[in-house]
């Protein structure tokens, strides 16, 4: 069921006193597997109160990742190295052109609600989206962020088409977030075609990206358009340096 109107959620602040969040930015493809142990080990140490939080952006090479839901029937064509994630959701695909963003958040001591910071990381979304006059919404019986389809024909039953923009797959231990969420800047769109994107099969609903709506934007445009989204919503960050070479 669609929501008729986007309502901003509330923020998702941390205490006053709290450093900036990292905003860390890597260039390049960088391997999941490497991801992975490096998000992990932050997620780690920010739960026992040793590192701060950090944002990270990134590229993947090719490849798709499965969730904790996911359907093995759900996989039509493994062309691309399959990672069991360990996050919420079903099946996605990473690649370049997408711009993956692993968000390390404490919880603990912003506010222990995990269903409010997935609507925040909704929230964050569609604001940066704005900034590119795309219309991002979200769907009471669908996780992500979709875009309303008027170009595309409507389906027999007369019921519109509308595509997801971006994907959100979040963890959380101990109050500590990790994984994150996907936004298809202009990704090769055909490479979702290996899965059922999410578990979502129905014809109305496909896949688009910036690029496929018109967008000319470039990576740095929308990891600018991200950072001001996210300070408006989650408070200050300060950019960092990248603490290991980017792996393929």
């Amino acid at each position: 069921m669609a929501n008729p109107r986007f309502a901003p959620p509330a923020r998702f602040l941390a205490p006053a006193d709290a450093p900036p969040v990292e905003w860390l930015v890597t260039a390049g493809q960088t391997g999941y597997g490497h991801a992975l142990a490096a998000m992990e080990a932050r997620a780690d140490a920010i739960a026992e109160g040793s590192a701060p939080e950090r944002v990270w952006l990134l590229e993947h090479p090719p490849l798709y990742t499965a969730g904790t839901s996911a359907r093995d029937g759900d996989l039509l064509d493994p062309r691309f190295p399959v990672f069991r994630a360990g996050r919420g959701g079903q099946f996605t695909y990473h690649g370049p052109g997408q711009r993956v963003v692993y968000v390390m958040l404490d919880l603990g001591r912003r506010r222990r609600d995990v269903r409010a910071y997935v609507a925040a990381l909704e929230g964050w979304l569609i604001g940066a989206l704005a900034a590119f006059g795309v219309v991002g919404e979200t769907r009471e019986d669908r996780v992500g962020v979709w875009v309303a389809r008027p170009d595309k024909p409507c389906t027999a039953t007369g019921a519109r088409a509308e595509d997801k923009i971006a994907a959100i797959g979040v963890r959380v231990r101990r109050w500590a977030t990790f994984h994150g969420v996907a936004l298809n800047v202009a990704p090769d769109l055909s490479h979702f075609s290996g899965i059922v994107p999410c578990g979502i099969a129905d014809a109305r609903y496909g896949v688009t990206s910036l690029a496929d709506l018109g967008r000319d934007a470039s990576m740095a445009d929308v990891d600018a358009a991200l950072r001001a989204s996210f300070e408006a919503l989650f408070g200050p960050t300060v950019a960092v340096a990248a603490p290991l070479p980017a792996s393929v």
